[in-house]
């Protein structure tokens, strides 16, 4: 909470309102959100606790109060309205929007830029691929094969039912946005008059918000309905916003009708996107859905090698420090980066230092203690914990046998190890002296149970919890 101070204009409450919001949004982003936003809001009214603020369309309601509910009633509280509350509905005089732009509201003190109204003609204001974000840039090993060589085939033959649409999800920093960029690139070079948007689901909600208030629907249509290849980054994003999913699911539909390539990225897989119609994550899942996993020690180590090949100019780092760095830091590929981006850095300052295990131990001295807090959670850890609740041994989860009594054990573990670490398919199946393939498919066997079986699901959650791990891990 804030206070009040002497250097807020006299004048309304909104006027003020609208001073100590602005006092809140400190970062860029944010103030370019207010700036464009606000002007928006067709009508506001304080009744009683009630802030109410008109605005033109069911989406914006949706929208604005996920941004500005919060910040518009901390506002109210430090204006000496500690009940007050926030909510935003169609206006009543929305109706004319459908004909005709909204006049200009109270808030009219927050003029937007220039800049914060895309062109609303031509091609859609995809975002600049970026550089390296290439095929060949892309270090491949057992836990993002499947997704490359998807990628591939889809690169070499976009559009084609079987990869359509590619649906890539996997935790934060795998190469999800890369492999998806490195198809624009290839699709790109091989025949230049192609038309291919990158774009964030933000970026494309926000278009869309910017179409309905200029009136300007067809045009938004028009544009991204006739693009050869969609990229769509972090397609999770578009959850809870219904009147969005409906236009996307109508412009997904479209460019599916006519061999257009769709390809999107997203945390989680098609059936964990909450808030998204069933019809929409049904569409995703009809083409290619691949995970990209937390890389094996063996491809860490590969991509550290490319990282030096590409960054420290014929520099040599001793295959020793690679190791330790491979050993130590298996969260994800963007973590990798910044290591090897620290070493290279402290060799370019100190050219007249040899480069030790001692001195790389000190360099990343912070990066390896985040990333025990990550990591501190073993294959072995879950095997003990299941084996204790069942009433097994550790040599019956490893042998052979199949019977019930151990099957379901087994997969519990492989379940919760895919769940609750960062190793690979590959590092759990040595774990249990078994294929990857066997641990995918225990996993996704326990998958499927526990979203028929409450009694398995809440053993397992249990058994989580035992761990030290929030059963929302589960979800992810």
């Amino acid at each position: 909470m804030f206070e009040v101070d002497s250097s807020i204009a006299p004048g309304g409450l909104w006027e003020q309102i609208v001073e100590l919001v602005k006092k809140q949004f400190t970062t860029e982003s944010d103030r370019s959100k207010m700036e464009r936003y606000f002007p928006l809001f067709m009508s506001h009214e304080l009744k009683g606790d009630t802030l109410n603020i008109g605005v033109a369309e069911a989406l914006q309601v949706e929208w604005f109060t996920t941004l500005f509910k919060d910040p518009l009633e901390s506002a109210l509280h430090a204006l000496g309205h500690p009940s007050a509350k926030v909510v935003f509905d169609i206006a009543e005089n929305a109706g004319a929007s459908a004909v005709q732009k909204p006049q200009p509201s109270p808030a009219h003190l927050l003029k937007p830029s220039s800049s914060s109204t895309p062109s609303l003609i031509g091609m859609p204001s995809t975002l600049p691929l970026t550089e390296n974000y290439t095929f060949q840039n892309f270090v491949v090993g057992p836990s993002n094969s499947f997704a490359h060589a998807t990628a591939m085939a889809v690169a070499n033959g976009p559009g084609r039912t079987s990869n359509n649409p590619l649906f890539i999800y996997g935790g934060t920093g795998l190469g999800k946005t890369h492999l998806m960029q490195s198809i624009g690139h290839y699709v790109l070079k091989n025949n230049p008059a192609a038309s291919v948007c990158y774009i964030t689901s933000e970026t494309f909600l926000n278009e869309y918000i910017n179409a309905l208030t200029n009136n300007a629907m067809p045009a938004f249509r028009e544009r991204y309905r006739k693009v050869d290849v969609l990229l769509l980054d972090d397609v999770q994003f578009i959850a809870d916003k219904r009147q969005f999913q409906e236009e996307f699911f109508n412009t997904f539909s479209s460019l599916m009708t006519y061999q257009k390539q769709v390809v999107m990225t997203s945390d989680v897989a098609p059936k964990d996107l909450k808030g998204c119609e069933e019809r929409l994550t049904g569409r995703f899942k009809q083409g290619m859905v691949v995970e990209i996993e937390a890389p094996s020690y063996e491809t860490r180590l590969a991509i550290l090698k490319f990282k030096v090949k590409m960054q420290s100019a014929g520099r040599v780092i001793p295959e020793e420090i690679l190791k330790y760095i491979a050993e130590n830091i298996r969260s994800h590929v963007r973590a990798l980066e910044g290591a090897i981006s620290r070493v290279i850095t402290f060799i370019d300052l100190n050219p007249n230092i040899p480069m030790t295990l001692e001195i790389v131990q000190h360099l990343l001295k912070d990066s390896i203690e985040q990333e025990k807090t990550i990591k501190d959670l073993t294959v072995e850890d879950i095997m003990k914990v299941v084996t204790e609740f069942y009433g097994v041994t550790l040599s019956d989860i490893l042998s052979p046998q199949r019977t019930q009594t151990l099957v379901t054990p087994r997969q519990v573990a492989m379940f919760l190890s895919v769940k609750l670490t960062t190793r690979s398919l590959v590092e759990i199946g040595r774990s249990f002296g078994k294929t990857h393939a066997t641990v995918y498919h225990g996993a996704q066997t326990i998958q499927k149970r526990i979203d028929v079986e409450s009694d398995l699901r809440k053993v397992i959650e249990n058994l989580t919890s035992q761990l030290g791990r929030n059963p929302s891990e589960l979800s992810k």
